[in-house]
């Protein structure tokens, strides 16, 4: 079934008032008008000017809090932004209700389009990795390098773990568990998915832990919230059977960006034995392969993740104003046409 044909949600400008998103000490949040959308961005000022640009791009159920650990720890060496993908965090749902991987890869492509900020380090995790396999295959002049935490790139043998995951884009099945867990709180809710999402649960601080059921009571009050999370899995699960030049592990394979990998030992979501499949797929591509981590290692572990990419920024010789390919490959038009307390949004990480 395609993911457009589920019912419609309202429009953005009939939307009740919800409590504001949270936006911590130093980022500040804009909202960005584009064709068909308006996104939800969040940034930090850089340490000093002429920065080289960041791109962040979250997983499913999540938001741009997801990255606000890791672009604290790199906003010496990054002028970061991060995204809240249409639907998501604080961005109301796309006009067209299209949540493909090809859609919010055209959502990413025309807000870089539209910065002139390109060509960026692009950060992606989870649905937000393959969305970032797919800007950086068919834009290659947008992306300077790429780093991935467990993308969820297409896998033989799906987790045991992740299928209650996958099993959001069987129609009908979303209703049925709104239904079965409507009695559930908040806070119930983010245990469920920190232990789910995190190597370790016991690394999201109190505080943190606060945030993100407040965040989780903030998204029950949007009416689009399981419509985003049902098309968007949809929309993922449609994508890893494509064949052909969009098939993703082939887009992989047409990645030109240094490419840096991130894998968790303890991911319930993206299988770690992917992580050789995708060290040989991405052809300039370094692996950090952290083996307590889970799903969201840049939120369990952003000191680390930090230092490995800024290795991996000396070892590329990326950190320059140099830029990527000088033009969009073929396909293009199918996409661009048309411990920490921010460890919070565990809740909302998915995959």
């Amino acid at each position: 079934m395609s993911s457009t044909e589920l019912p419609s949600v309202p429009a953005a400008n009939v939307l009740p008032k919800v409590t504001p998103v949270r936006v911590a000490e130093g980022e500040r949040l804009r909202s960005v008008g584009l064709p068909g959308i308006t996104l939800s961005v969040r940034s930090r000022p850089p340490a000093r000017e002429g920065l080289p640009p960041a791109l962040y791009v979250h997983g499913l159920g999540g938001s741009s809090q997801n990255w606000s650990a890791l672009m604290l720890e790199l906003e010496s060496v990054l002028d970061g932004e991060a995204v809240d993908l249409p639907g998501f965090g604080d961005s109301p749902p796309p006009d067209d209700g299209d949540y493909s991987i090809t859609a919010h890869a055209r959502a990413v492509i025309r807000f870089l389009d539209a910065s002139g900020r390109g060509p960026v380090h692009l950060f992606g995790n989870s649905l937000g990795g393959a969305v970032s396999t797919r800007v950086a295959a068919v834009r290659p002049d947008l992306v300077r390098t790429l780093t991935l935490v467990s993308p969820a790139l297409p896998e033989i043998r799906v987790q045991r773990s992740a299928v209650p995951t996958a099993l959001l884009a069987v129609p009908g099945v979303a209703a049925l568990f709104t239904r079965l867990s409507r009695d559930w709180t908040a806070e119930q809710r983010v245990r469920g998915v920190t232990a789910l999402c995190y190597g370790d649960p016991t690394r999201v601080s109190p505080e943190g832990f606060r945030h993100a059921v407040e965040e989780m009571e903030r998204r029950q009050q949007l009416p689009y919230f399981w419509d985003a999370m049902t098309r968007s899995a949809r929309g993922l699960v449609n994508a890893y059977t494509l064949g052909g030049q969009h098939a993703l592990w082939r887009q992989a394979e047409r990645v030109l960006a240094p490419t840096l990998l991130v894998y968790g030992g303890r991911d319930q979501l993206v299988g770690y034995r992917m992580a050789r499949k995708a060290a040989r797929s991405f052809r300039d591509s370094r692996l950090l392969s952290l083996p307590e981590a889970g799903h969201v290692a840049m939120m369990e572990y952003p000191d680390t993740v930090s230092r490995a990419f800024r290795e991996f920024l000396a070892d590329t010789g990326s950190s320059g104003d140099g830029g990527g390919s000088a033009g969009a490959s073929g396909d293009e038009a199918s996409v661009s046409a048309g411990a920490s307390d921010s460890a919070a949004e565990a809740a909302s990480a998915g995959s």
